[in-house]
């Protein structure tokens, strides 16, 4: 947990959790980055803390300072890190960007008391034989953090 969410957490200051794959799969670089200051700086200018969660060479991180939101940001084959990818990410000291399952457990761990993203995945429809329920509305329903977002993905 970064300084400044562990500072704002004992202040009680409100901190949004956000995920990272907007960083690392999101947008082409440099994009991707002018697009994560606008997000923090969006987040900052309405009185509230950006907790962006990512993984960086296997460790878990909630709150991201300008130089390490960067250094996602120019990486390639950063992988995309959901529940089930925590352990092996950490094991493996990969680089990787949060998917929303994966970004709202480190958010509930470190005590951050909401989550944002962008849209919600859901339900994917095989019309085959079976129904993939997605990890991160799995996750909402079982984590008690609120979650701030536009609505599900229309498509999936």
């Amino acid at each position: 947990i970064s300084p400044e969410i562990k500072q704002a957490l004992a202040e009680n200051t409100p901190i949004v959790a956000l995920e990272s794959t907007i960083i690392t799969h999101g947008f082409p670089h440099p994009q991707n980055l002018e697009i994560a200051h606008q997000l923090q700086q969006k987040i900052r200018s309405n009185g509230c803390i950006p907790a962006t969660c990512a993984f960086i060479k296997g460790v878990p991180h909630v709150g991201l300072s300008p130089g390490p939101i960067e250094y996602l940001a120019g990486q390639i084959g950063v992988k995309k890190i959901s529940l089930r990818d925590i352990g092996p990410t950490m094991a493996l000291k990969m680089n990787g960007g949060t998917k929303i399952a994966g970004a709202i457990i480190l958010a509930h761990m470190a005590g951050t008391p909401v989550f944002a993203t962008g849209g919600l995945a859901g339900v994917h429809r095989d019309e085959h034989v079976t129904i993939n329920v997605s990890a991160g509305l799995t996750r909402l329903a079982r984590t008690p953090v609120p979650v701030v977002c536009s609505g599900p993905k229309l498509l999936v």
